[in-house]
């Protein structure tokens, strides 16, 4: 146990370094508020579709397809536990904050946080496992993430829920986890390379977001820290305990537990301002629940390593 807590602990250590470069690099104003959405978006639309393609671009495996049908429904359970959770116990007289606190209860950061952790800890099958995931999370984020933040049934769109880049990811590395189908050398080569960014890219955006903080002071706020609480430690701690009496073991579990004991994602702060919800308490819950997920991670992880 002590080990294992070390080698998480070290991993998240050296994440939080490269978030801190991030975090001087937002205070030294190196990044505006529209680039780093530029790099945003080069993330989410570059940089981890490569990375999802890059480690299904493998033989096929038995074994591994099993994992990848179990992590599929690990990963729907979870986010199904997460919605029944947050609307039993998140409420706010303000209809705008009661939506914000919900989402960033439901939707974990399980691309920007959860895919360099997997990668640092399990290597290339904690990323293919990973990114059952994020295939999962893109669904139900484009289909009751938006109803939800939106209020409206009509804001959903199928299109968005299916053709997306973590979806699009998933099924072309299925073509070629699949089929014989590989990519030549001259294409792998730069794919990898964009792969090779999915550590340093998202934590700069993490520590840009973090200098975002406008003090601990936001803490008093009571319903703010239930969503925090729920998101960093009652739900990933519900979701080890019910994936391992379900048989969940190892790099499965741990990629799952992984995912599910994210920081609140980063689509909260984005979702908050498309719908014109509250921005300022979205901009909050994904900054201090990143700051705080540095400590309750290593704690959470190291009981599934």
């Amino acid at each position: 146990m002590n080990e294992s807590f070390f080698i998480v602990g070290q991993q998240v250590v050296i994440l939080f370094i490269m978030i801190f470069v991030g975090y001087i690099c937002a205070k030294r104003s190196f990044f505006s508020d529209e680039g780093i959405k530029s790099v945003t978006n080069f993330v989410l639309y570059i940089v981890i579709p490569c990375v999802i393609v890059n480690s299904f671009h493998r033989e096929f495996d038995s074994a591994m397809m099993e994992n990848l049908i179990k992590a599929f429904f690990a990963a729907l359970f979870v986010h199904i536990l997460n919605i029944i959770i947050a609307n039993l116990l998140i409420h706010d007289k303000d209809e705008s904050r009661a939506r914000v606190l919900k989402f960033a209860t439901i939707f974990s950061n399980c691309g920007y946080m959860a895919l360099p952790l997997q990668e640092a800890l399990l290597g290339k099958d904690g990323v293919f496992l990973g990114a059952v995931f994020i295939a999962v999370f893109n669904i139900i984020n484009w289909t009751y993430g938006i109803f939800l933040m939106s209020g409206e049934g009509s804001k959903i769109s199928v299109k968005s829920a299916v053709i997306n880049p973590g979806v699009i990811g998933v099924i072309l590395g299925f073509i070629f986890f699949l089929t014989p189908l590989k990519l030549p050398h001259i294409l792998l080569s730069p794919l990898q390379s964009f792969a090779s960014m999915n550590t340093p890219l998202p934590t700069i955006i993490i520590g840009f977001y973090l200098a975002k903080v406008p003090g601990l002071s936001v803490l008093k706020d009571g319903k703010l820290c239930l969503a925090l609480v729920l998101r960093l430690i009652v739900l990933p701690v519900i979701a080890m305990l019910v994936l391992f009496l379900c048989g969940l073991r190892g790099s499965l579990l741990a990629s799952m537990v992984i995912a599910a004991s994210a920081p609140c994602a980063a689509n909260t702060a984005m979702f908050a301002g498309k719908f014109g919800r509250d921005t300022s308490l979205s901009v909050t819950l994904v900054s201090v629940s990143t700051l705080f997920s540095i400590l309750t991670m290593p704690v959470i992880v190291q009981f599934c390593m």
